[in-house]
């Protein structure tokens, strides 16, 4: 029986749509103030009003979690709101599809200005409170593409997503005395908006090579967050859970002949 989160405030960037989303509503019905952030405040508003109601209190503030003053104003405005922050789900991604040899200096810049600057900027900005708290948590939301698998045209994506572990696991030491765990959530394949942009094709493809034969969804995402936000996970950190239905595990589609 896992302690109960209720009270508890929880800042999930990239709220507004998507897996941060999902792991805001698991969130939110766990009992904890939420608090969602995201660059697009039209979308971001919607995501809120469709949250609230579902248990905690729910909050939206708009901010760019590439720009270190808005990680702070976004961590500010979780202390004013709530008193303080519980746990940080540094969520906020992007994944633009480019083939390698067309990359820009500005594509590069700009996909780890957001997934792994913006995830070093946010747990900077929320240290001080999860110090504070006691009983501090960050999850990461990383992925499969990079630190296990690769894919075309998201060479520059896969790298910041290697770099976020990289990350992780030397900020797991650091922040150990101060009483705060970081681990990593690795999704594979998830039932989001930007994959359904990718067409049916690509998620037909994606499904047969799942042993699972489905893709995941966002609350999939959002329930591993929530285990590592509890008092029992305490002793974990500088850890990753991979959520993909088993998809890196066959070593190639033979594997999954017949089943």
């Amino acid at each position: 029986m896992f302690t109960s989160l209720d009270g508890r405030t929880v800042v999930v960037t990239g709220g507004s749509k998507g897996i941060g989303k999902g792991i805001a509503r698991v969130f939110a019905r766990s009992g904890a103030n939420v608090l969602v952030a995201a660059r697009d405040g039209s979308t971001l508003a919607q995501a809120a009003d469709d949250l609230r109601g579902e248990g905690g209190r729910v909050e939206a503030v708009t901010g760019d979690v590439a720009k270190v003053e808005d990680c702070r104003a976004i961590a500010a405005a979780a202390a004013d709101r709530f008193g303080g922050i519980d746990v940080l789900c540094a969520n906020a991604g992007i994944f633009p599809d480019k083939p390698f040899i067309e990359l820009t200096e500005a594509d590069i810049d700009a996909v780890l200005g957001c997934n792994l600057k913006g995830t070093m900027f946010m747990v900077q900005a929320c240290l001080p409170a999860l110090e504070a708290s006691g009983r501090g948590r960050v999850v990461i939301t990383s992925s499969i593409t990079g630190p296990i698998t690769g894919y075309p045209g998201w060479s520059h994506y896969g790298a910041s997503k290697a770099a976020q572990l990289g990350f992780l696991r030397t900020a797991a030491i650091e922040l150990a005395p101060k009483k705060v765990t970081i681990n990593a959530v690795m999704p594979g394949n998830i039932a989001t908006e930007g994959l359904a942009e990718m067409g049916g094709d690509y998620i037909r493809e994606t499904e047969a090579v799942i042993p699972q034969h489905r893709l995941g969804g966002v609350e999939d995402i959002g329930y591993a967050a929530l285990f590592f936000a509890t008092d029992q996970a305490a002793y974990i950190t500088g850890q990753t859970i991979v959520v993909d239905g088993g998809q890196t595990l066959p070593e190639s589609p033979a594997a999954l002949a017949g089943i």
